[in-house]
């Protein structure tokens, strides 16, 4: 990878390496963006076939913060971590340890969270040598599991959905199927359960897929089908990448709208769903409560005024489709011109030099 090259692309300001041989630490962290405030973002710990893909999912990572903020209404910019490891074997105290100790020499540019393959307790760990950092247990003061908040989100963001396509705020009787369900995927189900939605899911996890049959009836089906399921919502909530070439044919869905990152492989892929008729929620749009959560620790956390904020999600991609309706353009890039704009503007009030 030429990085400097590459860091132009994407309009980086900073990817930092980190190394503990002793703790076993081989992280990334990318800082995308702090026009707006210090950069926030999570921090997921996965293998990776090559260190150069871990490189670059840490900067699309980072990015997306960037935008999700924006559009959220936080004064922060984006950044993330990349734990190059098994999470289900290397997850230590000492190697989060290491990592709070290198997040607290940028000098609070970088503030983590709990990302994919992390937990409040390693935020927990990385708090031990670091004051940068949120999605701490609730039990130290801390906002705890982020996902609550962030289901709430995505489902407020799916009533935007149908609020645009029929005027209606109704769930019920919508078949939703949902891909994933870890802590949030789960969590959407319950709602839409509760709201009368009809619901298919799909996960390689076992274990998972027998939390959510153990309380509800709902159709299974195997992580290949669930792109084939003839249903009004596709709600992907795992991992990304997975509207692409070989998927986005063989969805049949009016909607596309879900709690993962990154869920276009390409933006190329977004205006191929825009071309076939299918309304795409904007990841970063959408899943934003768990970035909400964990951003109101810094003053002061309150649970309610979180969930109020989350509910705005709502409202906003309302704004963000009706801006891709009348200008005739994919959803994904009115979200992006959305984020930019307010970049911009606040951008430019930040310029001005104030004597202190």
């Amino acid at each position: 990878m030429e990085v400097f090259k590459r860091l132009r692309e994407t309009k980086h300001e900073q990817v930092v390496f980190f190394r503990d041989q002793h703790a076993g630490l081989r992280a990334i962290v990318a800082i995308h963006s702090t026009t707006l405030g210090p950069a926030i973002g999570g921090v997921k710990m996965s293998e990776y076939t090559h260190e150069d893909a871990a490189v670059e999912d840490a900067l699309s990572l980072s990015r997306a913060l960037t935008y999700k903020a924006a559009c959220a209404g936080l004064n922060f910019g984006g950044g993330h971590t990349i734990v190059i490891g098994d999470p289900r074997k290397q997850r230590t105290e000492a190697l989060f340890r290491a990592l709070g100790r290198f997040i607290d020499s940028l000098n609070g540019r970088y503030i983590a969270a709990e990302g994919v393959g992390t937990t409040v307790e390693d935020m927990d760990y990385i708090r031990m040598e670091t004051k940068y950092v949120v999605g701490i247990p609730s039990s130290k003061g801390g906002s705890g599991d982020p996902s609550p908040v962030c289901a709430f989100g995505v489902f407020r963001g799916l009533e935007a959905c149908q609020v645009f396509l029929s005027e209606l705020d109704a769930v019920k009787g919508l078949h939703v199927a949902v891909q994933g369900v870890g802590r949030v995927g789960s969590r959407i189900v319950d709602m839409l359960l509760a709201r009368g939605a009809t619901v298919t899911i799909a996960d390689p996890d076992a274990e998972a897929v027998s939390r959510v049959t153990s309380k509800h009836a709902v159709t299974i089906v195997s992580p290949n089908e669930i792109y084939d399921v003839d249903c009004d919502v596709f709600s992907p909530c795992a991992l990304g990448g997975i509207l692409n070439d070989d998927t986005i044919g063989r969805l049949r869905c009016k909607v596309v709208a879900g709690s993962a990152n990154n869920q276009l492989a390409d933006e190329r892929h977004g205006a191929e769903l825009h071309r076939r008729g299918v309304l795409y929620a904007p990841d970063y749009i959408i899943n934003s409560g768990g970035l909400i959560n964990v951003a109101e620790e810094l003053s002061g956390y309150d649970s309610e005024r979180a969930m109020r904020k989350a509910a705005g999600i709502k409202d906003v991609l309302l704004k963000i489709l009706d801006s891709a309706r009348a200008n005739g353009i994919p959803t994904y890039e009115a979200a992006d011109r959305f984020a930019e704009e307010r970049i911009e503007q606040v951008g430019r009030v930040r310029r001005s030099y104030l004597a202190s």
